[in-house]
């Protein structure tokens, strides 16, 4: 809040509060300092342009998009802890050695036995182990399919954050245009009845005035769709309106070549793919423990109908055969398979990398390129063209010069400057996509 803003509502609340004295007088002092911060916080808070950074970050703590990538991670890390337990017991209860009704047997084993039963399966640590970190790489894939994902919002924001700017701009040159086009317009009006000029340039100059409302219109819409994409990003209502910091300066050059042990540790794709690979790499040490036995215990123990007979039991320990033929081949053919997977996904991060390199290089001769031109509208071009508006404006003020020329030189400098307007938005989206491929 400006100390004016604070000096004004100072003198509006002395104006409109008594004075009171005592315990009064300091409430109404109370009362006055609140309404000061009630009227001036708000309206400053409202002119406070909002920053490219604050944007950035308001969609990375808040876009779903990327919330839902956080979540699934954090799944994984649950799978994780549960990858070391155990199954669950088996508990069972029946008769043993109980004959079938009508056998000629013995009446002593007639009666048979109670059985109570329990078996425990004891997993292999080493394959326990394996799961555990399987799952953990399969959290670090989703934290990296995060990052990949961000770097395209961030650069989604990016664009529109400077169409955003550009277009203010533009609505600035067009609102400047109108009032230059209601002069001459009032100056050809004002001419006229004196036979100081034609009825048609009138009439030429009302219809240069009502493009340049039209125009302003559609680039008012445009800003209103800029805002409902950013406040998509940043998942707020979509009507809530905010303004722009505009004061960015013009993207400066960039080097040609791309090192590549940079592009390695920034590049999100590419640790996606490495982490994909590390994941695969841990399933294929998964799938070769499965030669692994796996063990598992079984205790019985039986109680006599004929109370004659003893009690019994009976305790077995068992392990699986893993390393039997018919039994190995599933396991050493999807070790194989996978094995053969990583070798593809390997050539694809070289590919991958390879094209980087060659983008990244033309994306900056192209970027070079249109700052330069952009430099020349910006210091010889519209000079140029704002000069000889001038001239032929003041030619036209002293009678020297008619109102289509005026037009005419409005009109070359009125297309140059969107031009070069349009040339800077293109720069900007050029630095968007150089910057998303290099992840800066």
């Amino acid at each position: 809040m400006s100390s004016t803003k604070k000096y004004t509502s100072y003198l509006l609340l002395r104006a409109i509060t008594p004075p009171l004295k005592g315990a009064r007088g300091r409430f109404g002092s109370a009362v006055a300092i609140l309404l000061i911060l009630f009227i001036g916080v708000p309206a400053s808070a409202q002119q406070q342009p909002v920053a490219l950074d604050s944007v950035l970050q308001t969609i990375r703590t808040t876009n779903p998009m990327l919330q839902q990538y956080d979540l699934r991670a954090k799944a994984q890390n649950a799978y994780a802890e549960g990858a070391t337990g155990w199954m669950a017991p088996m508990v069972g209860a029946g008769v043993f050695m109980l004959p079938y009704p009508g056998q000629n047997v013995e009446s002593d084993e007639k009666e048979g036995s109670l059985m109570i039963s329990a078996e425990q399966a004891i997993p292999n640590p080493a394959k326990q182990r394996a799961k555990q970190a399987y799952f953990d790489s399969r959290a670090a894939i989703e934290q990296a399919n995060a990052a990949a994902t961000y770097n395209e919002l961030r650069a989604q924001a990016k664009a529109s954050y400077y169409n955003w700017v550009v277009l203010e701009r533009k609505l600035d040159v067009l609102q400047d245009n109108a009032k230059i086009m209601a002069y001459m317009l009032k100056l050809a009006r004002i001419r006229y009845p004196y036979s100081q000029g034609k009825l048609g340039s009138i009439y030429k100059a009302e219809a240069r005035l009502h493009e340049v409302e039209n125009m302003q219109l559609m680039t008012r819409n445009e800003i209103a769709q800029q805002n409902v994409t950013l406040n998509i990003l940043m998942n707020q209502p979509k009507e809530q309106q905010f303004k722009i910091d505009t004061l960015l300066s013009i993207p400066g050059p960039v080097a040609l070549a791309a090192d590549t042990a940079y592009l390695n540790e920034n590049r999100s794709d590419l640790r996606l793919l490495d982490r994909t690979i590390q994941t695969m790499r841990l399933g294929v040490e998964q799938e070769k423990l499965q030669r692994k036995p796996d063990f598992s215990l079984r205790f019985d123990h039986m109680t006599p109908r004929n109370g004659m007979m003893p009690n019994q039991f009976t305790a077995m320990g068992m392990v699986s055969i893993p390393i039997a033929p018919w039994s190995s081949k599933m396991y050493k053919a999807n070790t194989k398979a996978m094995n053969l997977e990583i070798d593809a996904m390997q050539r694809e991060r070289e590919n991958i990398l390879n094209e980087a390199q060659g983008m990244v290089r033309n994306m900056a001769l192209e970027l070079n390129a249109k700052r330069e031109q952009v430099e020349n509208y910006k210091t010889k071009i519209l000079p140029a063209l704002k000069k000889n508006y001038d001239v032929t404006m003041l030619a036209y003020e002293q009678n020297t010069a008619q109102l289509p020329e005026v037009i005419d030189a409005w009109e070359a400098l009125n297309m140059a400057q969107m031009d070069y307007l349009n040339n800077l938005q293109a720069l900007y989206q050029l630095a968007v996509a150089y910057e998303r491929e290099i992840e800066r």
